[in-house]
């Protein structure tokens, strides 16, 4: 039963850690954002309130994943193993 749940716990820590790569993905694309929005900006300074509007919220949008990914971590960390764990029971009947 103690390796079974080693097992489930190093697997949801192993699955929490994967999930956190998603991470990396939003961070560099609203660097992009925000270089291409500085460069517009300083082409046409006229546009700035436009060219920022629409980089912020294109910047919001994108942080969702990276949300989403820490929400599958918390959730893999915290709940997780305890539903692994009642399953685990109910199995093997102890």
């Amino acid at each position: 039963m103690e390796l079974a749940m080693g097992i489930i716990l190093g697997c949801c820590a192993l699955g929490a850690g994967i999930a956190m790569i998603a991470g990396i993905g939003p961070g560099i694309g609203e660097g992009q954002a925000v270089a291409k929005a500085c460069e517009a900006i300083g082409r046409q300074p006229e546009a700035k309130s436009e060219v920022t509007s629409t980089m912020i919220m294109g910047c919001a949008i994108a942080e969702t994943t990276g949300i989403y990914a820490l929400v599958i971590a918390i959730m893999l960390i915290f709940v997780a193993p305890n539903i692994f764990a009642n399953v685990l029971k109910s199995v093997i009947g102890g």
